[in-house]
C-alpha cells in the first residue's frame, strides 16, 4: 500500500518542476543569470529517497536522503538539454543522474534511474564531476574524477584522484574504459576530452597534481595527447593556462566545460582558486586557445568571468562557483551551467558573439596594481572624452 504522504510530496515536486525561471535584473553585457537554481536536492524524484510502502515505512521517512545536486556535465541531443549531475547522498557518496529539459533553464526532470557505471575499478570509492564531450569519433565521452583511498597512509582523509572515462551514444548505456594515465603526474582531476582529434590523436586537458588537494608543482591546466582511447596514456603534458601570483588562479586552476569552437579560437570556461582568510574561493574565468594548436593560449581576459553572488555564497563548501558543463547551440546561444557552494546548480545564458567579444576584447591582467589602475584610468579618460 502506497503511503498517502507520497502524493503530497509528489505534488510539491511537480510544482517545483513546473516553475518558470526568469532572468535576474543584474547586467554586465556578458551573460544573464537566472533567479532560481535549476537543480537542487528538491529536484530529486521522491521515489529515489522514500520507501513508498506504508507497511515498511509507516512514518514516511527518507530512507536514502540526498544532500546536494551540483557540478553537471551538459550536452544537447535531439533538440533537448541534458545534464549529468553530481548527486551527493547523505552518506557523502556521489553518483550521476541524467536530467532532461526542453528549454535548458527550467523544467529539468531526472530519468527514472541514476547512472550505473560498470564496476571495473574495485578500489574506487567515489565518483564525481563528469564532463561530456561529443567527439568526432561518434561517441559521447564522460570524463570524471575517480577517487580511491590512499592506502600508503593511515590518514582517513588521504585519497588518490584519477580521471575515469566512460562512453555512450544515448546517455543510457555506458561503457567503462580504463582510467587515464599521465606518466609525469601522480594524480589527476578536472580532466576534459577535447572534441576533435589533434594530430590524429585524442587530446585531453588535464590538471597535474602532486596529491589529492594540492597542485603542488602543477603549474596550471595541462594538455596532452594519447594514441588510443582504449589504452589512454599521456606521456607528456604541456601547460596551457598558467597559475599566477596574486590572481584568481594563484592556488590552483582547472579545466571546466568542454572548449567551445569559434571562428577565432577555442573558448575555454575554467575555474580558478585563491586562498583567503575564510578559506579557498573558487571563481570561473575564460580564455582562448588556437584552433590549430589548442594548447596555445591566444587570449586571456583579466580576472573572473563569474563569481558567487548572494545566496550562491552559502552552502556545504561556501564561497564557491564551479563549472564542468556548457552547451553551445548551432543558433549561437550558449548555456553555461555552474554550481554554487557544492550545493545547487544554476544556469547563465549568453551567445557565441558575446563570448568572443569578452574573451578577445577584454584587456588582459597586467599583474601589478600600478599598471591595473593605469589601465582603468585610460578607460575612464576615454569615456569622459565621449561624454563631453
Amino acid at each position: 500500500m502506497i503511503h498517502e504522504r507520497y502524493y503530497e510530496e509528489l505534488q510539491k515536486y511537480e510544482e517545483l518542476l513546473a516553475r518558470s525561471n526568469e532572468k535576474t535584473k543584474e547586467y554586465n553585457g556578458i551573460y544573464d543569470r537566472y533567479v532560481y537554481p535549476i537543480l537542487t536536492r528538491d529536484h530529486i524524484p521522491p521515489f529515489w529517497k522514500y520507501d513508498l510502502n506504508k507497511d515498511t515505512n509507516p512514518f514516511f521517512m527518507e530512507r536514502l536522503s540526498v544532500n546536494a545536486v551540483f557540478n553537471a556535465g551538459a550536452i544537447e541531443l535531439n533538440g533537448k538539454f541534458y545534464l549529468v549531475a553530481r548527486i551527493e547522498g547523505n552518506d557523502r557518496k556521489s553518483f550521476f543522474g541524467v536530467a532532461e529539459s526542453e528549454n535548458g533553464v527550467d523544467g529539468f526532470r531526472f530519468l527514472d534511474y541514476p547512472i550505473i557505471l560498470p564496476d571495473t575499478c574495485k578500489e574506487e570509492t567515489n565518483v564525481y564531476d563528469m564532463r561530456l564531450t561529443k567527439h568526432e569519433d561518434g561517441y559521447i565521452y564522460g570524463v570524471f574524477c575517480s577517487e580511491s583511498k590512499d592506502t600508503r597512509t593511515k590518514d582517513l582523509s588521504a585519497a588518490i584522484a584519477a580521471a575515469g572515462i566512460v562512453r555512450t551514444k544515448d546517455l543510457k548505456t555506458w561503457e567503462r574504459l580504463p582510467n587515464l594515465k599521465t606518466l609525469h603526474s601522480p594524480q589527476q582531476r578536472n580532466v576534459v576530452l577535447h572534441p576533435e582529434f589533434v594530430q590524429g590523436k585524442y587530446a585531453f586537458y588535464t590538471r597535474p597534481m602532486d596529491d589529492f588537494i594540492d597542485t603542488g608543482s602543477g603549474g596550471g591546466i595541462g594538455f596532452g595527447l594519447c594514441d588510443d582511447i582504449l589504452n589512454p596514456v599521456i606521456e607528456e603534458e604541456i601547460i596551457t593556462s598558467q597559475r599566477k601570483y596574486h590572481t584568481i588562479t594563484e592556488a590552483k586552476n582547472g579545466a571546466g566545460a568542454v572548449p567551445i569552437k569559434t571562428e577565432k579560437g577555442y573558448i575555454h570556461i575554467a575555474h580558478g582558486v585563491r586562498n583567503t582568510a575564510a578559506g579557498l574561493r573558487y571563481v570561473i574565468y575564460a580564455f582562448a586557445t588556437d584552433l590549430k594548436e589548442p594548447w596555445k593560449v591566444i587570449a586571456e581576459p583579466s580576472g573572473m568571468l563569474l563569481s558567487p553572488r548572494g545566496e550562491e555564497r552559502v552552502g556545504d563548501v561556501s564561497n564557491v562557483v564551479f563549472t564542468n558543463g556548457a552547451i553551445a547551440r548551432e543558433n549561437g546561444e550558449v548555456y553555461l551551467y555552474y554550481a554554487s557552494s557544492d550545493t545547487r546548480l544554476h544556469v547563465a545564458t549568453t551567445t557565441i558573439d558575446q563570448l568572443i567579444d569578452y574573451v578577445f576584447k577584454t584587456p588582459s591582467d597586467p599583474l601589478r596594481s600600478v599598471d591595473c589602475v593605469t589601465q582603468r584610468c585610460n578607460l575612464i579618460k576615454n569615456n569622459l572624452e565621449l561624454l563631453k
